[in-house]
């Protein structure tokens, strides 16, 4: 595991620790325990992932997370912290890095910010470049689905088209913060919108993301 991903990985198990299994989460429906059974199944059983793309799939990935939601706690938070198995591709190096980095941190801020009196976590440079590196590769799927003109742009002016349409509504902020919006915790990212009254709603209705 690589150095983003590694972080992102250990801090969610800690933050899922920290709250207990049967703490809400921004994850309609999901405590942290169906939340850790979902990041076990992810990178544990690939026969059960293609639900998490494809929703005529769905129904075989929810009963097998079911499934491991009914192991101890204590065990589903060692499997996230020791990692996908041996033959997962998340067990390579770059396909850890790229997938995972955000997948983690936008998981993590689901505890997070599901819980009381929470606040922003700080993000150094270097982290919210990376996020911006990913938040630009996944800007056009993730966004697919806005009713609306998406443009996601960073406090320094760098902007990435994430939907092509009109009105055009701009979505400001930092990077975990666009992270979120593009996830579909609309309301849960902090971030400056820009356009017209009708379109705002319209996005922040709309369910972006995967």
């Amino acid at each position: 595991m690589s150095t983003h991903a590694k972080r992102e990985r250990l801090l969610l198990a800690d933050l899922l620790e920290s709250v207990g299994p049967e703490a809400q989460t921004l994850c309609e429906g999901w405590t942290a325990r169906d939340l850790a059974a979902h990041v076990v199944v992810r990178e544990r059983r690939a026969d059960a992932t293609p639900g998490m793309l494809f929703k005529a799939l769905k129904a075989r990935t929810e009963q097998v997370r079911e499934e491991f939601a009914e192991k101890p706690y204590e065990e589903l938070l060692q499997l996230i912290r020791t990692g996908p198995s041996r033959l997962s591709p998340f067990a390579l190096k770059p396909v850890d890095e790229a997938a995972n980095t955000i997948e983690f941190y936008v998981h993590g801020e689901d505890v997070r910010r599901a819980q009381a009196g929470w606040e922003p976590r700080p993000i150094d440079p270097v982290f919210a470049d990376a996020l911006w590196a990913r938040v630009e590769r996944i800007a056009r799927l993730f966004g697919r689905r806005s009713p609306v003109g998406l443009v996601l742009r960073r406090p320094d002016g760098r902007t990435v088209v994430a939907h092509r349409g009109l009105p055009v509504v701009t979505v400001s902020g930092e990077p975990g913060e666009l992270a979120l919006f593009l996830y579909g915790r609309q309301n849960a990212a902090r971030v400056e919108v820009d356009g017209d009254k009708e379109a705002v709603s319209r996005l922040y209705e709309a369910e972006l993301g995967l």
